[in-house]
């Protein structure tokens, strides 16, 4: 059912080897950084544990700008203190829109309603009102005896 396994010769490929050389400084005068103040610095040596000798110009350690006074209440305290207003805020105007569309509602429905009974009334006064151009029927009583009609 499956292939037998057959293993491969490992493939030889060149490998270069790359050797760090190292880095001679180049011969030029040694770079002295001015202080601020306009003296020249002194030149300090320390003696390492293996017996080493370092020797350089002093440095002033950085200084960290001060921490500005913490204020009493956190920003992410105000932060949400402002996002519980604005949410109250719109909840407030959501409330009003419906309230106002509820009322629009309510007045478009009794227009609505105002027109369906002027036009009404004013079909009904078409019909049975008395205008000068109407005809007028008397309808008396009338009787009918054997298929026969008496007025």
């Amino acid at each position: 059912m499956h292939p037998e396994h057959r293993p491969h010769a490992p493939v030889e490929r060149a490998v270069t080897i790359h050797q760090p050389t190292p880095i001679t400084p180049a011969p030029a005068a040694p770079l002295v950084p001015a202080p601020a103040n306009g003296q020249v610095a002194a030149v300090q040596s320390i003696v390492l544990p293996d017996g080493r000798v370092v020797t350089g110009y002093a440095i002033d350690a950085a200084k960290p700008e001060p921490v500005a006074a913490k204020p009493l209440v956190s920003r992410t305290a105000v932060n949400l203190a402002l996002g519980g207003i604005g949410f109250g805020a719109v909840c407030g105007g959501l409330l009003l829109l419906t309230t106002f569309i509820a009322a629009l509602t309510a007045l478009i429905t009794q227009l609505i309603i105002l027109a369906a009974v002027i036009f009404g009334g004013w079909i009904a006064v078409q019909i049975f009102g008395h205008g000068e151009g109407g005809n007028t029927f008397n309808i008396r009583k009338a009787i009918f005896k054997r298929n026969h009609f008496h007025s």
